[in-house]
């Protein structure tokens, strides 16, 4: 893999095992590891019903709501109870925390980043405006709002680009004023 395009809308759509959402998996690395071996994994996921997240010891993750009315967070020791409400603002936890949700109004959808800590960290931020994103060897860039172009290729709302293994740096221009994209710059850690 180094670079490849994507579309939200053709991501295919896995039912989670305890049937309270689905997630549709933009890239993971190494090719083809499992939940239990990747070094790094970028997803957008539908929470349709409250309850735990998965448990992911020595996982360092971002969630940050897409789309509906969001979800609350929390541990039952009370280390963490996180409202996620407000789209378009990465929150970052210890995939080690025995995570629980409820759900805020109806399901919603975010967009996760998981990297494997000592090994991967991730950089994740949403540009409203023209910037120069460093080089990284591994990345995802979606267009979360309006039209962008980055570096020679033009990007709709709920395209994006995916590279791997392979240092890459962009120049990404918003189409017009409201426009968003999400970039997620993944480095050695």
């Amino acid at each position: 893999m180094s670079v490849f395009r994507f579309s939200r809308s053709t991501l295919p759509a896995m039912p989670w095992k305890n049937g309270g959402g689905t997630t549709q998996e933009i890239a993971s690395w190494p090719q083809g590891a499992g939940l239990d071996s990747f070094g790094w994994r970028v997803s957008i996921a539908t929470i349709a019903a409250a309850g735990p997240f998965s448990v992911f010891a020595g996982i360092d993750r971002s969630i940050m709501l897409l789309e509906g009315d969001g979800v609350r967070l929390f541990t039952h020791d009370g280390h963490i109870a996180h409202r996620l409400d407000v789209p378009q603002q990465p929150f970052a936890f210890s995939g080690d925390d025995a995570i629980d949700c409820t759900l805020l109004g109806g399901a919603s959808n975010d967009f996760n980043v998981m990297t494997r800590r000592g090994q991967w960290r991730a950089d994740v931020r949403v540009l409203d405006r023209a910037t120069a994103i460093e080089p990284a060897p591994h990345g995802v860039l979606l267009a979360l709002r309006g039209e962008w172009r980055v570096n020679d290729e033009a990007l709709r709302e709920g395209e994006g680009i995916c590279w791997a293994d392979a240092a890459q740096a962009w120049q990404a221009a918003p189409a017009y004023e409201d426009a968003r994209l999400v970039v997620v710059r993944i480095v050695p850690a």
